[in-house]
């Protein structure tokens, strides 16, 4: 289901409810598009989102923790000295639009009383949150429209506010008995006339009507029937046959499959939502790490081609030894000013051997030529391979680093960040009051034997993790060559079942994530050592073995 006017209208009145004389005691603005709105209701402080994201946009009580920037935006310090301490007088819908009214009344710099309006509209792209103040003037909205994107209304602060354009359709809650289609026969009636005719209804709305109706073999009785829900929702997530999923405010007949019922439309929207808009934002506020890992690893796949074109050249310095060797053996034979010559190569078997000469050299010069090349070449292939190994080496930390943004929960992503800063891939940025990001401990499972299970979060918990914290004698578990968490199992004697367990954790929290029989090497903590000067996560291990596993099915 959309979010429509329909579910608007079921969660407008979950929200009053609940909120009605609550004060909003802070505001956040974590991303582009959402805010949250810290409320004191019944005794109780209540995180509510609201969004005006162009897929995800909707309004509900969470538990998420957010990551806020340092620097609040524009949008959210406005809210702050404006409504911040204000009281949510009522919440409403407009009609049976998608938008949602936080009525509020606070005081203003001379402590008189003021009435101001949130308002979401949860309208796809054109979604947004505004702020407007008793004269219907806009203070600020999350999304900014000039005139010259918009003739019909402008959103910017200072202009009026413009409700979205109206259809001329009808509210089903109050003017059901002034629509003619009362007097059509319901064999006439589908759900897209009824979308045409009534506010708010969603395709799976109006299916669900068109079916009461046909059910009933009325029109009114079939709409009554459906509206009668509304006074007492059931919360229903819907798996369909065909796997689509689907939130309700109570079951659709006309839909069957698999229901989930919640105990509130807010857990309900937690449940469809919450693992769709944390991707993606993690997508946004993983954006700079994602292009700054993209670039290094980019630039290092250059440098290591370019280093391998050197090695591979560094493999011909026998070759000019050898012709070195033979035009100083055969001086005698190599005419001056000559541009080859033809020798008998005597390492095998005299067979005959053209080397090119430089005309304008001697012959113990081109011999002394052919030397000095073979001392260039054996000299840089020590440097060569150890740049080979060194780059090598960072393209695989980096490759590390890309897999944990891209499994990363957004209030993972700071500690990440905070390891580029520090190994020079991001410039360190200079904050006149530091804020001490808090330590997420590494995550914790539990064997079918109960023993702990601990999978590090990013590449220096990971040497935390197996380096210090870990018991010697238990085991360590990380995908063979692949990039991946480290992972402890915290006993000395696992059973092969909890072998299986703790990689297949291993191989869940790797780049192999969403791969079948994926190689996971265990061994022993002792066995575990980190070369001096490594990058973090990077370590030798020893005496290990090796399992095949699927990917554990975690539920994020």
């Amino acid at each position: 289901m959309s979010f429509d006017g329909m579910f608007t209208h079921a969660l407008v009145a979950e929200l009053n409810e609940n909120f009605a004389g609550a004060r909003i005691n802070k505001i956040h603005q974590p991303y582009n598009n959402e805010i949250i709105l810290t409320l004191r209701a019944k005794r109780k402080n209540i995180k509510v989102l609201v969004s005006a994201h162009p897929n995800f946009a909707r309004v509900q009580v969470s538990d998420q923790d957010y990551v806020n920037p340092d620097t609040p935006p524009n949008f959210c310090m406005v809210l702050r000295k404006f409504i911040e301490g204000s009281r949510i007088r009522q919440v409403s819908q407009f009609e049976n639009d998608r938008i949602i009214i936080f009525a509020l009344e606070g005081k203003d710099e001379l402590a008189d009383t003021v009435q101001q309006e949130l308002v979401v509209e949860m309208m796809g792209r054109h979604s947004n949150i505004l702020l407007i103040d008793q004269d219907k003037k806009i203070l600020d909205c999350i999304k900014h429209i000039p005139v010259y994107q918009n003739t019909y209304r402008t959103l910017l602060p200072g202009a009026s506010y413009v409700l979205p354009p109206q259809a001329g359709k009808l509210n089903p809650f109050k003017q059901l008995d002034e629509s003619h289609l009362a007097t059509m026969s319901i064999q006439d009636i589908s759900p897209k006339l009824l979308q045409e005719h009534f506010m708010g209804l969603g395709k799976d709305s109006a299916q669900e009507v068109s079916h009461l109706i046909d059910k009933h073999g009325d029109f009114k009785t079939g709409w009554q029937a459906y509206l009668a829900h509304f006074d007492q929702v059931k919360p229903s997530l819907i798996e369909t046959q065909d796997n689509k999923r689907f939130f309700l405010p109570f079951p659709y007949q006309s839909l069957p499959g698999d229901y989930t019922f919640y105990p509130s439309l807010s857990e309900l929207l937690a449940g469809y939502y919450d693992l769709m808009a944390q991707q993606d934002h993690i997508k946004q506020i993983g954006n700079q790490l994602v292009q700054v890992v993209s670039k290094e690893l980019k630039k290092n796949k250059r440098k290591l081609q370019k280093l391998q074109a050197d090695w591979d050249r560094s493999q011909e310095a026998d070759a000019y030894k050898l012709q070195g060797e033979l035009l100083t053996t055969y001086l005698y034979q190599v005419e001056k000013g000559a541009d080859s010559v033809t020798l008998a190569n005597y390492y095998d078997n005299d067979k005959a051997m053209t080397i090119e000469l430089d005309p304008s050299l001697t012959p113990s010069q081109n011999a002394q030529k052919y030397y000095q090349r073979y001392n260039k070449l054996t000299e840089s292939l020590s440097h060569i391979e150890e740049q080979l190994a060194h780059t090598r080496a960072e393209n695989d930390y980096l490759e590390s680093v890309e897999t944990q943004i891209k499994w990363s929960e957004p209030n993972e992503l700071a500690a990440i960040k905070e390891e580029l800063e520090q190994q020079g891939y991001l410039k360190k940025q200079k904050q006149k009051r530091k804020k001490k990001n808090q330590k997420l401990p590494p995550r914790h499972y539990q064997s079918s034997a109960g023993h702990s299970i601990l999978v590090g979060r990013n590449n220096r918990q990971n040497d935390e993790l197996s380096l210090r914290q870990a018991n010697k004698n238990h085991y360590w578990f990380h995908t063979k060559d692949i990039p991946g968490s480290h992972v402890i199992l915290q006993t000395d004697q696992p059973s092969d079942q909890e072998i299986v367990e703790a990689a297949q954790l291993a191989a869940h929290y790797s780049k192999y994530r969403l791969a079948n029989n994926v190689p996971v090497d265990y061994t022993q903590v002792k066995n575990v050592k980190k070369p001096n000067g490594s990058r973090p996560g990077f370590v030798n291990y020893f005496n290990q073995q090796t399992v095949f596993v699927s990917p554990a099915q975690i539920k994020e």
